[in-house]
């Protein structure tokens, strides 16, 4: 399959471009990055009212004349899809609305990818273009118990839900990290039980850590929310222990690959409609 930038539905008026400038880069681990951004685009931003809240990030075409300033709607409308920007999607860590900044982590893996190259390299000053924000996913107020699980791809956006719950929630969480240098504090409740997992140099996506954690659990009495994110392989074998071993209701499940082993996020999101790419 050759790489393209990925088609989509979304229009000026549903996913608004945002131009922002990079206020401070922080270093959370050897893995990841947070870009804190606001500056004078910020005023167009419109927060909404979900907990895993995302954006599309765009990355002109190196070798493509676009004109400027960059307006990533009129090059969709003029340019053929083979020169349009690439894209790729991050949750927005946390939106601080009076400081009018907000702050997306990125993961690292040296040169690979478009984002993570970026992120590393960004410096006070760099203005960057998304599309956004999206969402889908709020905790369930009538859960009596949470329990998320993901890998570092899904820990912006699993540390995010965390912190959203109530002081007197319960729950566990399983996050999947290279090592111990990627673990990073939580504001979770006392009551939530966070367990990482580390492969130890074991490839992102290639082993069973995480799906054999969530399936031998002792989970808690009740009606649980389940936040599920991450590599799509991970989340094929989730599936089948939510629905198949536990007998979950659809309603009660949030499962979304994120990213999937040995593909860019364009043929990813192509193989979505094929059987492959199906969770």
């Amino acid at each position: 399959m050759s790489t393209v930038p990925a088609a989509t539905s979304a229009t000026k008026n549903t996913r608004p471009q945002i131009d922002l400038t990079v206020i401070r880069r922080e270093e959370l681990s050897p893995h990841m990055v947070r870009i804190v951004a606001g500056g004078k685009g910020f005023a167009a931003y419109v927060n909404n009212s979900f907990v895993d809240r995302y954006i599309k990030i765009v990355f002109p075409q190196p070798g493509v004349d676009y004109a400027q300033p960059l307006d990533l709607w009129t090059i969709r409308e003029t340019m053929p899809r083979e020169q349009w920007p690439f894209t790729r999607t991050y949750t927005v860590r946390w939106v601080d609305i009076e400081a009018q900044e907000l702050a997306i982590d990125f993961v690292i893996h040296g040169d690979e990818g478009l984002a993570g190259p970026w992120a590393a390299a960004a410096k006070p000053g760099d203005t960057f273009t998304f599309t956004g924000p999206g969402g889908a996913y709020n905790p369930s107020p009538d859960a009596d118990w949470y329990l998320f699980a993901g890998d570092e791809a899904a820990l912006p956006a699993i540390a995010a839900a965390i912190e959203s719950l109530p002081v007197e929630a319960v729950g566990l969480a399983f996050i999947e990290v290279d090592s111990d240098a990627d673990i990073q504090p939580l504001a979770s409740p006392a009551g939530v039980q966070v367990t990482w997992l580390r492969r130890n140099g074991v490839p992102a996506g290639a082993g069973e850590l995480l799906v054999s954690a969530v399936a031998g659990a002792e989970w808690p009495a009740g009606r649980v929310d389940v936040f599920a994110h991450g590599e799509r392989g991970y989340m094929k074998g989730l599936r089948d222990v939510f629905f198949v071993q536990r007998g979950l209701e659809r309603s009660q499940v949030s499962l979304s690959g994120y990213w999937a082993q040995g593909r860019v996020e364009d043929d990813f999101q192509a193989e979505k409609k094929l059987p492959v790419g199906k969770i």
